[in-house]
């Protein structure tokens, strides 16, 4: 009997990211995030991903009971929205909502909907800063799902939200699951005057860290951040998103990125066998010690 092997990947996922300005309008942000879309499908996009929460302003910026107001469940009207429009376009979607789940219950959630327009896996950002300008606490809920590995466009692909980004264990939970591709929709950018060179080493700091994601997990890492200033009432001051969207590939190459102050829609090719490659040039995952990792699972290391 004959041995039957087991193809090799499609060589090439054309990824999209959609970097835009968001207005106090929900149904215009909504609009004009289905016209890049639409506009990232044409130039041959398969899997397409919308900044953190792109149907609002950014709503952490103060803590205001009445923005409970912009979320909704999941599934949706936003999410049937963009199923359609997925289905209709043969584009794969990464999709960030604010999320109800229940009276007093929300979270930051991504949705992964698949070329033929099925919501195919829901993720709950798991890590919820509390910073200046970024509240998230008041308004989230922590993640209680797993970190999702779904067959988007034909490649194994996982989402994680913003915040985290600078965590490696979730990069690695992406890995294990054997992503390919992962993606963070993402709202950062700087909120104080702190000067050039400080708002240099925090931006630098944030592409370093995910090139790092990628390099020690083989894959490649798409960061979809939103741009321009918006200030809600309430804040202290407003937040300059400093855009720059981009991907890294497995080897942590920045191989496209947006402008800093545009709106863009990007549409870059990703080689696939650069995920293979890499693994087996540098074989983290053949090599980690399993059996000294127990300490990660505590909140310290208590001698």
């Amino acid at each position: 009997m004959a041995t039957i092997l087991p193809q090799a990947p499609q060589a090439n996922l054309r990824v999209g990211l959609v970097q835009m300005r968001c207005s106090g309008d929900l149904d215009d942000n909504l609009g004009r995030a289905l016209e890049f879309v639409e506009q990232a499908a044409r130039e041959g996009a398969q899997v397409v991903c919308l900044q953190e929460l792109f149907r609002a302003p950014y709503p952490c910026q103060s803590e205001d009971p009445a923005r409970f107001e912009w979320a909704e469940p999941v599934p949706g009207p936003t999410s049937e929205v963009l199923c359609k429009r997925a289905a209709e376009l043969g584009v794969a979607l990464v999709a960030s909502l604010f999320e109800r789940r229940a009276a007093g219950l929300y979270h930051n959630t991504a949705a992964l909907i698949d070329e033929e327009g099925a919501l195919r896996a829901r993720y709950r950002k798991l890590h919820i800063p509390d910073d200046p300008l970024y509240y998230e606490k008041f308004y989230f809920t922590p993640g209680d799902l797993d970190v999702p590995v779904e067959t988007l466009a034909g490649a194994p692909t996982s989402t994680l939200v913003c915040w985290d980004q600078w965590f490696p264990e979730a990069a690695r939970l992406a890995a294990l699951g054997g992503a390919e591709f992962l993606f963070y929709p993402t709202a950062i950018g700087w909120q104080f005057e702190a000067g050039e060179s400080v708002d240099a080493a925090q931006h630098d700091a944030w592409e370093t860290v995910q090139r790092a994601h990628a390099i020690a997990n083989g894959l490649f890492v798409i960061a979809v951040n939103r741009v321009g200033e918006e200030r809600l009432p309430g804040a202290d001051s407003g937040i300059r998103f400093w855009g720059q969207s981009f991907v890294a590939d497995p080897f942590g190459r920045v191989i496209a990125k947006a402008p800093a102050d545009e709106e863009a829609v990007l549409v870059v090719d990703c080689d696939r066998r650069l995920v293979e490659q890499t693994r087996r040039d540098w074989p983290f995952l053949r090599d980690r010690r399993v059996d000294v990792y127990s300490d990660l699972t505590k909140r310290f290391r208590d001698d």
